[in-house]
């Protein structure tokens, strides 16, 4: 079975940075993909998708630091649905991308440059930024 998302966007605001209990870290933010295309009448449409992105560890901390609104960035990773409540108790269905790489395309603000660091090689892969294991059984399908 394959589960893998490959986006290019913008990102909407600068990404939140939390940290678990345990002390991971974690990075959330939202990035946005316009599809153009042309009408039948031949006018130019357009459609905006925003993606909820997840990144942890290593790489959540990199996304913090690095990234900001309007940032262009390459995100791989896979799709998740997680079940929480809100106030008022009801089940509520959050789908998200779990990033496992992510590579800079715009260039930094301070410096110039690719806007990617580490000789181009991008953020991500390796044991080192797994996402941890999934939360429940609790997807619904």
């Amino acid at each position: 079975m394959i589960n893998k998302v490959i986006l290019i966007g913008n990102l909407g605001a600068d990404p939140e940075l939390r940290y678990t209990q345990s002390g991971a870290p974690v990075a959330s933010f939202r990035v946005a993909t316009t599809e153009r295309w042309k009408g039948q009448d031949g006018q130019m449409q357009e459609q905006t998708e925003w993606h909820h992105i997840v990144a942890w560890r290593r790489l959540a901390e990199i996304c913090g630091e690095y990234l900001s609104k309007g940032s262009r960035v390459y995100i791989e990773g896979k799709l998740q649905t997680r079940k929480w409540q809100d106030q008022n108790g009801n089940d509520r269905y959050t789908t998200e991308i779990i990033a496992r790489e992510m590579k800079m395309l715009s260039p930094r603000a301070s410096g110039g440059g690719s806007g990617e660091l580490s000789g181009g090689q991008g953020f991500g892969g390796g044991d080192s930024f797994q996402e941890p294991p999934p939360m429940g059984d609790d997807v619904p399908f």
